[in-house]
């Protein structure tokens, strides 16, 4: 079936939104639960994530290839493998996604005043990540950071463009691989910066913790968690270049 630019867009735009839903809303409903202590909010955060990421790829993969990811959307059309007149519609499509999914949590946040007094600055800030001091648990610097995101979106947009290979035996399976790929990577980074890997789950809660967070650490952070990622998704269709096909296919 031929999907039409719009339908294609608003997958992407609702994607995005079960996306940076399924990330922010448990890192900002659990604060101040003595309950979850750190590792426990890492857990529920990576799998979280992990379990959204294959509940929308497999729901919109169809019709707009859920990338859900600008570096993963620009790493396809380096690879080859997307069109570029669509790139950014895309992008804008998952931003506004991320932004809404974020309004809903704050939304949600903002009914019971103990969370929200609580939650408002820190933890919207914290799900858009940040680098250092406030940001990065443990204050790595951004060298550091830099490298960890770059790493791990090269990571995740090779598993996209591999398991989504015509010729792959695993074609078929490729959301799971792709939402475990996420969530381990969540397991893993969360602890450093918050883990992005996805420009558009940053940008929103960074956007929207600027509006009432005292400091603006996270907005003036986000440059980061575009600049890496999206050379992560250079360097992972550039590896998808070098290991094609003798054909060529894909």
């Amino acid at each position: 079936m031929a999907w039409s630019a719009g339908q294609r867009y608003a997958a992407e735009f609702v994607g995005t939104y079960g996306l940076v839903f399924s990330i922010t809303a448990p890192v900002v409903f659990t604060v101040g639960l003595s309950a979850f202590d750190a590792a426990a909010r890492v857990t529920l955060a990576g799998l979280s994530i992990g379990f959204g990421v294959i509940a929308m790829v497999y729901v919109f993969g169809d019709i707009s290839g859920a990338h859900l990811n600008p570096a993963i959307t620009v790493g396809l059309w380096v690879a080859g493998r997307f069109k570029g007149r669509d790139v950014v519609p895309y992008v804008v499509a998952q931003l506004a996604g991320g932004v809404v999914a974020v309004a809903t949590v704050a939304g949600v946040a903002y009914g019971y005043p103990g969370l929200w007094s609580g939650a408002s600055g820190p933890a919207v800030a914290f799900a858009a990540q940040g680098y250092a001091g406030n940001g990065s648990p443990y204050s790595f610097s951004w060298e550091s950071v830099f490298l960890l995101e770059l790493a791990m979106t090269m990571l995740l947009v090779l598993v996209v463009l591999f398991t989504t290979r015509r010729e792959s035996f695993s074609k078929n399976l490729a959301p799971v691989a792709i939402g475990l790929s996420v969530g381990l990577f969540n397991l893993i980074g969360i602890p450093v910066d918050g883990a992005s890997v996805n420009p558009a789950r940053s940008f929103a809660p960074a956007l929207l913790s600027a509006s009432f967070s005292a400091d603006q650490w996270a907005i003036q952070q986000d440059w980061l968690f575009w600049v890496a990622p999206l050379i992560g998704g250079l360097l992972a269709a550039g590896i998808d270049r070098l290991l094609r096909t003798p054909s060529g296919t894909d």
